[in-house]
């Protein structure tokens, strides 16, 4: 008998007025969840809220979201701990809000399963069992192997709705897309967002569709074989739009200092409901919307001493509500705490991936040249692209000069797929002032070479959205919201971000910088698919070297501790990639001017006996633009094509060695210790 049942079975037996035993069931125990507003019968609706805050509270239902709409008030009940519950007859899509101790305004629900109109207005119940998915045998995602696409939904399609999403993402799949991870997509006020200062955390933004259109895409990219993680954000609520203190101030505290404003109560007192609430949205995105994991944004901002993080918290919860269901949990975390991916045992939190920062900034440095700000500690250099192969974070501990303190952890024996690596991500493209795509920085060469590392490196690499076929598109910090006041402070706050930037410090080009409210900004940001034409050496180059590390089992397997990497010169480096019966790779990456390797002293060149290298893969092709390929190795010499990156396997000799040639000196030289 399945739990759910035996719960309904559970009542309570009491007296009846003929002394007869009668069975009343409890509500409560035909909810999925503990809080917000559920369909428990055809026509009833179960609500329950913590609102320690009251001392009163009435459910408004109204028919519709129209403000002219009938409304009828319901009292709830008071229970122990703060909470207020009842049932009412009310149908899916009906609409609420609640009043608090009579006062004249009414407000949301924080745990509001959908915002038709936004987070100001009213909130919608919401039957999840109409939506019939077809993902049952789906088994879920587990991050080693896998290929992840970073989508901001708004902008990916001109239309920036779940619908159109889905319709690319069959060419997705296509090209060897596994995983695509979404921008958060808690609703947020305005017509246009980042989404990371959601106040609705239950309700999937109204701006992209319904919730079933977002269960429709899902469904949709599990039958490709595609997962889909969503990126949640439990550091902070947005500043408008966020109801919770009419019913509770014991949401926050100002023990803890957060970038992003309040720090939310997850260990200080009355913090029990306010962990029940996050440990909740956890499992509601896995159980409701099939969701195949998180990223959690900025987990350096969740404060919390408790005895289990609440970020490890909510991963342990998720892996309940999928069952047999492999989930991927990533972690962001600037101060790179390798703690975050270890066992619990070990005092770890069990997740499964840490975004690579140290990667990124390796990869700008050697793309730019430019190393400002907090690229300040990197050089771009080969022994930092080599190390990051074989140890994943470049910081574990040691001094970083940029932040006057030590930075990381050690993560010695971390498995490489754990690391997340990029070139672009939301973040790192918006921190140009225009949002200017990372290729437009650079010489066509090196980005060919620097994109063959990222794919075929040991990591687990990461693209966002265009960079596949090379948008010219921008990514900009955008965000909408209506009052004048916040509109100038978010500006302002942006502006004085990126003045960390030396380069964009001054003040012309602080005059010159974009406002983040301005509605073209916005629609600039938006990607155009006939690019996927336009710029097709770029779009062949990334779906070959997906193809190549999905296929050949040496790049594809991710194997820790059987990749060596040298330095070979000033903008070059090797990567072997050892197997056994002679089946090794080569990855020859150099960033800088051809270079002929004679001497070659290095033994990772070298290949076994019998064998010779031939090259599998060149960004030099003409198919992606480049000049033409040279033969790289001969028997006298290597030779490193400029800003260029080579693939190689292992094939039988074709032609024995030579015999080395005899130097007259060696044999005509007397012995000066004969007598």
């Amino acid at each position: 008998m399945s739990r759910r049942k035996r719960e309904i079975i559970e009542t309570d037996s009491r007296d009846s007025a003929d002394g007869r035993k009668s069975c009343v069931i409890d509500p409560r125990r035909l909810r999925r969840y503990p809080i917000g507003a559920e369909l428990i019968g055809a026509n009833e609706t179960h609500f329950r809220i913590w609102a320690p805050k009251a001392t009163r509270v009435d459910i408004v239902l109204e028919a519709s979201a129209e403000k002219t709409a009938p409304r009828t008030f319901h009292p709830l009940e008071r229970e122990d701990g703060g909470y207020f519950s009842g049932s009412i007859e009310a149908h899916g899509d009906d609409c609420y809000r609640f009043r608090v101790d009579n006062a004249e305004h009414f407000h949301p629900d924080p745990v509001s399963r959908f915002q038709p109109d936004g987070p100001h207005g009213s909130s919608c119940i919401v039957d999840p069992r109409k939506f019939n998915w077809s993902d049952a045998k789906w088994p879920g995602k587990q991050l080693k192997g896998q290929i992840i696409y970073e989508m901001h939904v708004g902008t990916f399609t001109k239309e920036g709705t779940w619908r159109a999403a889905a319709e690319q993402l069959t060419e997705l799949a296509r090209i060897g897309i596994t995983v695509i991870e979404v921008m958060p997509i808690a609703d947020f006020p305005g017509n246009f967002g980042w989404g990371y200062d959601g106040v609705d955390f239950f309700a999937p933004t109204h701006l992209y569709g319904t919730p079933d259109d977002l269960r429709a895409f899902v469904n949709h990219a599990h039958s490709l074989g595609l997962g889909v993680i969503l990126d949640v954000v439990y550091n902070h609520f947005g500043p408008d739009g966020n109801y919770v203190r009419v019913f509770s101030d014991h949401y926050f505290t100002a023990r803890y200092e957060n970038d992003w404003g309040e720090s939310i109560n997850f260990d200080g007192p009355n913090s029990g409901p306010v962990r029940e609430f996050f440990i909740i949205n956890g499992r509601y995105w896995i159980d409701e919307f099939h969701f195949d994991g998180f990223r959690f944004d900025a987990t350096q901002n969740v404060c919390d001493t408790s005895d289990e993080y609440i970020i490890g918290a909510v991963g342990r919860a998720a892996r309940t509500a999928a069952g047999k269901r492999s989930l991927i949990l990533i972690a962001e975390n600037e101060p790179q705490e390798a703690k975050m991916v270890r066992p619990r045992s070990e005092g770890g939190h069990d997740l499964d991936g840490l975004w690579n920062d140290d990667f990124h900034h390796s990869a700008f440095v050697a793309l730019t040249g430019r190393n400002e700000a907090y690229c300040t500690d990197y050089s771009g250099s080969p022994q930092e692209f080599i190390s990051a192969a074989k140890y994943g974070y470049l910081y574990q501990g040691q001094p970083y000069s940029w932040q006057a303190s030590q930075r990381g952890t050690p993560s010695f024996g971390i498995p490489p797929e754990v690391f997340v690596a990029f070139i672009e991500n939301h973040d790192q493209i918006s921190n140009n002032p225009r949002g200017e795509r990372l290729r437009f920085r650079t010489s066509p060469g090196r980005y060919r070479a620097m994109t063959a590392l990222l794919l075929l490196g040991p990591w687990t690499p990461m693209l966002f959205q265009g960079q596949e076929f090379g948008s010219s598109s921008p990514f900009v910090f955008f965000t909408d919201v209506g009052d004048s006041d916040m509109r100038e402070a978010i500006r302002k706050g942006r502006f004085e971000f990126l003045a960390q930037f030396p380069s964009m410090a001054n003040e012309e080009m602080q005059r010159n910088l974009p406002s983040p409210s301005d509605p073209q900004l916005f629609a600039n940001c938006k990607l155009d698919f006939s690019q996927r034409a336009a710029n097709r050496d770029l779009y062949d180059l990334h779906v070959d070297l997906i193809k190549l590390r999905h296929e050949d089992s040496r790049f594809r397997e991710q194997k820790p501790g059987e990749i060596d990497g040298a330095v070979l010169g000033p903008a070059s480096f090797v990567l072997r990639y050892f197997a056994d019966e002679k089946g090794d790779r080569l990855l020859i990456v150099n960033f800088g001017k051809r270079q002929v390797l004679t001497p070659a002293p290095e033994p990772l060149l070298a290949p076994p006996l019998g064998c010779e290298w031939e090259t599998l893969w060149t960004s030099e092709s003409p198919r992606y633009g480049g000049p033409g390929a040279a033969p790289l190795v001969t028997q006298e010499r290597w030779l490193l094509p400029a800003e260029a990156a080579v693939a190689l396997r292992l094939i039988p000799e074709r032609a024995p060695r030579r015999k080395p040639k005899r130097r007259p000196w060696i044999q005509d030289q007397p012995d000066k210790h004969a007598e």
